[in-house]
């Protein structure tokens, strides 16, 4: 699948960013105003239960720490108890428990929060307990059976020395306080049921519970049924927290200062939240219609705006590539797109005309310059020629007048065509040598040339009186009397890059190029020096402008060991 560039600076990236920009950020703060209003009513319910369930946790508290100072003064100070402890004789020990039988009889109907005292005698195995009028005799036997177990066994110190410790009895839980003095366990009981009866006070919603944990974080009695077992109680109660199923719970709580169980508070989510799941619903449907509406939105700026500029970019592209006769298609959009397409193709329409108009003034305007150029050559050459002719007339050497006069004849016969942008390459060179026997006329014995190109050349195309030009100016600035000059004209066809071209390379044994020379040539300028302005070279580096722009060159250096070189490369074209 072919992925597509992003342009990081296109009206399209900037529309959708900046749409997710103002949408991302609305639908986050929603959410975020959401779970905050969500918080908010946790941290108010839960501080106002964990003041609640700290009250009763307190009032719990005090009556527990008032049984337990009731037994240590008991243990401390009454006599019976201290007869108990140490009898003089089993007389007295009846005696003293009788006594102690009736004064627990009476405490325990001022400790609303305590079931049962009791005095268990250890060398004696003999267990005196009273209760309250509503404990149930199954109730009392099992707890009796279990003090026994417990007592016998020699509790440990945890258990004596400690707080109030908690242990399951059946399927109930009670609060067990133990003291000991000698041979004496002096304790009192409670069920977990006695302390939680003030809790049913308190409104915790149909699905909410006041309940006891004990310290492993075991439930030991709740006000109701909670709504999911899974809640963990294990966590601690120093801050509140959202346990079970799917975090739907709150529970807050405080821990006994006087026993190893703790109070605590479940209270469901929905309850406390009431009508703030149907605004989160609400919030959720929203955000869900909004992302929804995104793409939505989307793909309507996209067909309304992008797919229409897309067209018009792409036209513009295809503009710039050069293709001036292009126009957008008609399709259905928008009254201002319309506007804007049928305003491009006028204005296309306009400027192809106007290009057609220039470009034609253009093709005109190099015509005649062309033309020009190559007339600037004739007026030089026939001068030359006049000259050569009186030469020769002065030495009366008619054979070589004829020669000369058919020679100039076949070459005013190729200059008066010459005004053609291209003559085939055979043709230039007839010409070429019939100008070379012109000037070897001329010059006898001191000029002499060579001309090699291939045959499957003969019909390339090729500008008239190029290599003319040069060998003019390789005659004009070479031969001398004193020392003869051999030129050379050697054509090729080359290849570079894939692109075949014609190589033209004319060189002589004369002195070659001044720097000065090369350096005017090599700059583009007309060659300047003592004798006048030569404007030969320009010239002809200024046709192969006119008509090749810039797939031709001229390169112009000195040979080795000597003499003028250039190189001439042509684009190669096989017709006319």
């Amino acid at each position: 699948m072919k992925i597509l560039p992003i342009s990081w600076n296109s009206i399209r990236f900037k529309l959708v960013v900046g749409l997710l920009l103002v949408t991302v950020p609305l639908i986050a703060l929603l959410f975020y105003n959401n779970f905050y209003s969500i918080r908010v009513v946790h941290n108010q319910v839960a501080l106002s239960n964990k003041n609640l369930i700290s009250l009763y946790m307190g009032q719990i508290d005090t009556q527990l720490r008032d049984a337990e100072r009731n037994l240590i003064g008991l243990m401390t100070s009454d006599y019976d108890i201290q007869s108990m402890n140490i009898p003089n004789s089993e007389d007295e020990y009846q005696l003293a428990k009788h006594s102690v039988s009736n004064k627990l009889s009476s405490d325990i109907l001022l400790y609303k929060s305590i079931d049962a005292f009791f005095v268990y005698s250890d060398s004696r195995h003999d267990l005196l307990d009273v209760f309250k009028l509503n404990i149930d005799f199954t109730e009392r036997d099992r707890v009796e059976q279990e003090l026994f177990t417990i007592l016998g066994s020699h509790p440990d110190s945890a258990e004596t020395e400690s707080r109030w410790f908690v242990r399951r009895i059946g399927q109930d839980f009670y609060a067990l306080r133990i003291l000991r003095s000698g041979d004496l366990y002096i304790g009192a009981w409670v069920n977990a049921k006695t302390l939680l009866i003030p809790l049913n006070l308190i409104d915790l919603g149909q699905e909410g519970s006041a309940l006891l944990v004990s310290k492993a974080g075991e439930l030991m009695i709740s006000t109701n049924k909670l709504p999911d077992e899974r809640v963990d109680f294990t966590r601690g109660f120093d801050q509140y927290y959202m346990s079970g199923n799917k975090n739907s719970l709150l529970v807050v709580g405080e821990p006994s200062q006087e026993g190893n169980f703790s109070l605590a508070a479940v209270i469901k989510d929905s309850q406390m939240l009431q009508n703030l799941p149907n605004l989160s619903r609400l919030t959720l449907f929203i955000s869900v219609i909004s992302m929804a509406l995104l793409p939505l939105s989307l793909f309507f700026l996209r067909h309304i705006l992008l797919v229409p500029l897309k067209r018009l970019i792409m036209v513009m592209k295809r503009i710039n590539d050069g293709n001036v006769n292009v126009r957008i298609e008609s399709h259905k959009a928008s009254d201002e797109i319309v506007l804007v397409n049928q305003t491009f193709n006028h204005m296309m329409a306009q400027i192809e005309e106007l290009k057609i108009h220039v470009y034609e003034e253009q093709l005109s305007k190099q015509k005649a310059e062309l033309q020009h150029l190559q007339l600037q050559i004739n007026p030089h050459f026939f001068m030359n020629s006049l000259n050569i002719l009186f030469n020769l007339a002065q030495v009366k050497n008619y054979e070589l007048i004829q020669e000369m006069t058919l020679c100039l004849v076949r070459y005013f016969r190729f200059m008066f065509q010459s005004n053609l942008t291209f003559v085939s390459l055979r043709e230039e060179l007839q010409h070429v040598r019939n100008y070379v026997r012109i000037q070897e006329l001329r010059f006898p014995e001191s000029l002499t040339c060579s001309i090699d190109a291939p045959d499957f050349l003969e019909n390339v195309p090729v500008p008239p009186l190029v290599i003319q030009s040069f060998l003019e100016n390789s005659i004009k600035h070479s031969v001398t009397l004193e020392e003869p000059v051999h030129i050379t004209v050697s054509i090729d066809l080359k290849e570079t890059a894939l692109e075949p071209y014609i190589e033209i390379i004319i060189q002589d044994t004369g002195k070659g190029f001044s720097e000065h020379v090369l350096a005017m040539i090599r700059s583009g300028n007309t060659v300047q020096d003592e004798q006048g302005e030569h404007i030969g070279i320009w010239n002809v580096r200024k046709r192969l402008q006119l008509l090749y722009g810039g797939k031709a060159s001229i390169s112009c250096y000195n040979g080795y060991p000597q003499g003028a070189v250039v190189e001439i490369k042509l684009p190669y074209e096989t017709k006319l």
